[in-house]
Parts: structure tokens; C-alpha cells; sequence
């Protein structure tokens, strides 16, 4: 009797996924809830596990897209266990017995008479970095005196001789004009898709400014010892900003709010979503009520985030919702830019890297590390005063990080 494993419902918009790997084979043995393949849609990557104990029979490839309930495979009961645990070590051993062994036999002892050195030519050899069983020794029953020793060379050149002629085996020719086609990715395709619905349907600007980043650095060179050895992670300058936007988003509420319909919905809490550049994509994982969190525990979960997203092993709920997100270019060394809103958003601050630049300070020129910081914003809810308002506060409170821990 067979059991049909077809494609679970993984979230309410999904309606197709795609089969991206098999983990099994067909017609290997599987044990019940064990991973056999690996499921892709829009959003993220889920595992597809077997539902009994049995031989696995593949229907779908690898690549195919899939809707919801279809069918994946199969799984028959049957013995195929035993037969499959008993062929894998047959399958291994043979071959490491004859590659391995006649390999060591050969250059053992082939090319040369293997001796004993004596301990000065034992030493000698050593210097010189030579092997004992590539000398061949003229002492009695083939010993190896300190002249062998001192006569023997280090045998690499007849080696390089013969591996010399495979290392270029065809040079690229100059000028050459190759092309690939490459499929489209589900993440890339739905990303490609709101990017071009956000520049259509939103009245989006950009406001920039400048951050004089001294004051974290230099708070940071002073307590990320203490902190790392207290909270157990790195003091970075995501918390920092993460921290500065909430309070920002206190006295600017329409930077966190959204359009739905004819109505706009403002939030009392700031759920920040953090861009991150994943193996397969951009993903934007969310940091929740972000506003009661402290910076240790926004630095935790900034990694524990970004782990999984490297990881492939981000849920839907990690990236569903948000009402801000945080974008870092400065990690690629993008100097400037304007971020694109993450829909249905309504802003997006973009960090770019520091570089240390003059400025007038006090009436003075003074070398500091400067930071350009962009907002995009969705002009039919956000006002230019509201964007450039929001933004200067944002500067202040990372300027003067103490007002980060006061609330002022």
C-alpha cells in the first residue's frame, strides 16, 4: 500500500512552491518524519517530510513548480531497508581499498631501496625535508649513512613534471562571449514584482542627511568589552539605529503607519524589519515591538535573525508584517542611495559606510567618521515636514547616544 505526500498549505497567499532539492532518492528507504526534499516559494524555504516508513517513489523533479496539493511522491511499504543499509558500506569499502592501498605500496617502495637512516642522517633529512623511503642507502642491509643523507635531494621536481601538464588543460580564449539563462527564483520573482508595483503605486521621495558617528564609536570602544562579556553578543551600530527610529516614530507617527484603502493605520508599536542578503535573495525578517527592547536584546535577535536567513530556515511569520524596515548598504560600501519601500510600508531608512571626512565643528574643521542616511517615504501619507523631521531626529539621538537611554 502506497501513501501520496503531496504539497502542505504554507501560508495563506501561497498558492505554488518549488521542489528546489531532493534530500532521498528515488527508491531509498525512508524513515517516518524524515526530511526528504526541500520546498521553495515566494517567501521562504520549507522542509517536506515523510508521513511513514517506506521506499521512496519520486513523481516530481527538482525545479518543478507545484501547487498546493499536489503530488510529490510516494511512499510504498516494502523491505528496502535492509538492502539499502547493507549495499551503502559495500559501496564505500572497495573503493578505498584499491585506490588507497596500492597508492601507499607505490611510492613506499617502487622508485627506491627503503633503509634505516642513522641518527645523523636521520637529522640531515629532517633539515632538508626529505623522505627516509624516497633515499636509497648504501650502508649494510640497506642502511642510510650521513653521506647518503648529505648526497639526497628533495624529490618534487620529477612530481611536478607530471602533474605540471593537467593544471591548464583549456585556456580561456580572449574575448569570448558566453551566456547562460538561468531561472528565475519564486523569491526572485515576487521581489522583482512588488519592487515594480511600489515604483507605480507610491508617491515615493527621498530625504538624506548626515551622521557624525564619533559619539557610538567611541562609546562602543569603551564598553563593547563589558558588554560582550555581560550580554554575550557584539555591540553593533544596528541596535543603535534600531533604537533611534523608535523614538523617532513616537513624534512622527506617519512614518510608521500605512495606507489600507481609504484609511490610514497608525501603530503604537515598531515592528522594524531588517533587510538582510541571503543565499537566494533579499529577505527582511522582523524584529518585533522593537520600541521595549533593549540593545542587548536587539543585538540578539539581529543575529539569531540573520543566522537563519543564511540558513534558509526563516518561517513566514519571521517576515510577515513589519511596519518599518532598516536597510544597510554601508556593508557592501555603498556610499549613498535611495532605499525602495517595503510595501505595504510607508518609509525606509537606508545606512550606508563611514568615511571620514572634514566638517566644521565649532567654528572648526575637524576630521570625524560621517555616515549619509537616506529616507524614502511614501509622499500620499508622510509631508516633507514629517519625513525631514523624523530623519533630523534620528541624527540627534545617534549624535547623542545618551538620549537613547533617557528617552529625551
Amino acid at each position: 500500500m502506497s501513501l501520496e505526500i503531496k504539497v502542505p498549505p504554507v501560508g495563506e497567499s501561497i498558492t505554488e512552491v518549488v521542489l528546489s532539492r531532493w534530500v532521498k532518492n528515488d527508491g531509498e528507504f525512508v524513515e517516518m518524519d524524515e526530511i526528504i526534499a526541500e520546498l521553495e516559494s515566494d517567501k521562504a524555504t520549507f522542509e517536506l517530510t515523510a508521513e511513514k516508513a517506506g521506499t521512496l517513489k519520486i513523481v516530481a523533479s527538482e525545479g518543478d513548480t507545484l501547487e498546493i496539493g499536489a503530488v510529490v511522491c510516494s511512499i510504498e511499504e516494502g523491505g528496502a531497508a535492509p538492502a539499502a543499509k547493507e549495499e551503502a558500506p559495500k559501496a564505500v569499502a572497495p573503493v578505498a581499498d584499491k585506490v588507497a592501498t596500492p597508492v601507499a605500496e607505490k611510492s613506499a617502495g617502487d622508485s627506491y631501496a627503503t633503509g634505516t637512516p642513522s641518527p645523523a642522517a636521520g637529522k640531515i633529512l629532517a633539515e632538508k625535508g626529505v623522505d627516509a623511503a624516497s633515499v636509497k642507502g648504501t650502508g649494510v642491509d640497506g642502511r642510510i649513512t650521513k653521506e647518503d643523507a648529505q648526497n639526497a635531494e628533495k624529490a618534487e621536481s620529477p612530481k611536478a613534471k607530471v602533474e605540471s601538464p593537467k593544471v591548464a588543460v583549456t585556456p580561456l580564449v580572449a574575448g569570448s562571449r558566453n551566456e547562460r539563462a538561468e531561472k528565475m527564483s519564486p523569491l526572485r520573482k515576487t521581489v522583482a514584482k512588488r519592487l515594480v508595483a511600489v515604483k507605480n503605486e507610491t508617491a515615493m521621495l527621498t530625504t538624506f542627511n548626515e551622521v557624525n558617528m564619533k559619539p557610538i564609536m567611541d562609546l562602543r570602544a569603551k564598553y563593547k568589552d563589558q558588554f560582550k562579556e555581560k550580554f554575550g553578543v557584539g555591540l553593533g551600530f544596528m541596535s543603535f539605529f534600531t533604537k533611534a527610529v523608535c523614538e523617532a516614530a513616537k513624534d512622527f507617527p506617519a512614518v510608521n503607519a500605512r495606507i489600507d484603502g481609504d484609511q490610514i493605520i497608525y501603530n503604537d508599536f515598531v515592528d522594524v524589519s531588517i533587510a538582510v542578503s541571503a543565499p537566494k535573495g533579499l529577505v527582511v525578517p522582523i524584529i518585533r515591538n522593537a520600541e521595549s527592547m533593549t540593545l542587548a536584546q536587539i543585538e540578539k535577535t539581529v543575529i539569531e535573525l540573520a543566522t537563519k536567513a543564511r540558513d534558509s530556515k526563516l518561517t513566514i511569520d519571521e517576515m510577515t508584517g513589519g511596519t518599518f524596515t532598516i536597510t544597510n548598504g554601508g556593508v557592501f560600501g555603498s556610499m549613498m542611495s535611495t532605499p525602495i519601500i517595503n510595501a505595504p510600508q510607508s518609509a525606509i531608512l537606508g545606512m550606508h559606510n563611514i568615511i571620514e571626512r572634514p566638517i566644521a565643528e565649532n567654528k572648526e574643521v575637524v576630521i570625524r567618521p560621517m555616515m549619509y542616511v537616506a529616507l524614502s517615504y511614501d509622499h500620499r501619507i508622510i509631508d516633507g515636514r514629517e519625513s525631514v523631521g523624523f530623519l533630523v531626529r534620528v541624527k540627534q539621538l545617534l549624535e547623542d547616544p545618551a538620549r537613547l537611554l533617557l528617552g529625551i
